[in-house]
């Protein structure tokens, strides 16, 4: 799917349409030390199986995409809620 650089889309913040500048969210580096992090190797060290169970194979042949919405007034950031696709390509 093709993505124009550029929406003009309703700002919260402003409490008007402006233009947004438009890019693919990409979710940070986990932190290894998290108190999830370190309770869920505490759960899977030593006997008794698994807490959740490994995951084998995967079902979906795709991900979900999700935009990231920046206002170039403002410069206020907004998600925008991912839609399945293969493919998302933004157009210069």
């Amino acid at each position: 799917m093709k993505v124009p650089k550029e929406i003009r889309t309703y700002c919260p913040r402003d409490r008007r349409h402006t233009i947004h500048l438009v890019s693919i969210y990409k979710r940070g580096k986990e932190r290894v030390m998290s108190l999830g992090a370190r309770r869920h190797a505490e759960d899977k060290k030593g006997y008794g199986g698994q807490k959740f169970p490994e995951l084998v194979r995967t079902a979906k042949t795709t991900k979900k995409q999700t935009l990231k919405l920046k206002c170039k007034e403002c410069g206020h950031t907004i998600m925008r809620e991912g839609i399945r696709l293969r493919k998302m390509e933004i157009l210069a």
